[in-house]
């Protein structure tokens, strides 16, 4: 049985203590962050199955990195439980409406917050049934951030996923390296362009193995583009 991945971002060390303690190893792997910006660290490398996330961090609210998860192609239907002190009902809706799943006041039971976590995830995997792009026979689910060809999962790092689905998603059109930088990495991202070749070669060859590395195409002096077309699933 496949481990579950939990991003916890919480600067409290004895929280995250407790929460080490108590969420069984057979069940959960945990990824743990004591800030925003370790937190969107991680998620460069990894894409977590559900984030526990703390209302006050050092460096930005819960409520702004929500915001950012939220706004991001590859990140957004990771669900989110927000741990807070604060217990009055306009900051519980506060943190729902801007999209968090669920709410949990502190101090909290860390049994109630493993079966808070495996609600939600059973809930989501009830919906993660629709949201395919499909091109011939390699399909990307964007509820789950999955790529498969022929049935065979393709395991990519979240960089590599998200450079793969900007290219499903505008197929036939060449960008140049900095265009494609501004699209995955954001406008105001300080990556080198060589960086994108680096991406794209390794991508490449994790396609490699099932044919499908020539579809990403050199445009000689300008960039690249994704040959083919993409037929999506709603």
């Amino acid at each position: 049985m496949k481990k579950i991945t939990l991003l916890l971002v919480e600067d409290e060390e004895a929280i995250r203590d407790m929460l080490r303690f108590s969420i069984p190893e057979s069940e959960f792997d945990i990824i743990e962050a004591g800030n925003m910006m370790g937190a969107m660290n991680a998620l460069e490398h990894f894409i977590p199955d559900l984030i526990i996330l703390d209302w006050m961090l050092p460096d930005k609210s819960g409520i702004d990195f929500i915001r950012c998860i939220r706004k991001d192609e590859t990140l957004r239907n990771i669900p989110i439980i927000m741990l807070t002190a604060k217990a009055e009902e306009e900051n519980k809706v506060k943190g729902l409406m801007v999209g968090a799943d669920d709410y949990l006041t502190k101090p909290f039971s860390p049994n109630e917050l493993i079966a808070r976590v495996k609600t939600i995830l059973r809930r989501g995997s009830i919906k993660s049934t629709s949201g395919e792009i499909k091109i011939d026979s390699l399909i990307v689910n964007t509820n789950r951030c999955q790529v498969t060809i022929d049935t065979h999962e393709v395991k990519l790092t979240p960089i590599e996923y998200r450079i793969l689905h900007f290219f499903i998603l505008h197929p036939n059109k060449t960008y140049t390296r900095d265009q494609l930088l501004t699209h995955i990495w954001g406008r105001h991202s300080y990556i080198e362009e060589r960086t994108i070749d680096v991406q794209i070669k390794r991508l490449r060859g994790k396609l490699k193995k099932h044919e499908y590395h020539d579809r990403i195409k050199t445009a000689r002096g300008i960039g690249y583009y994704f040959s083919g077309n993409n037929h999506a699933k709603e």
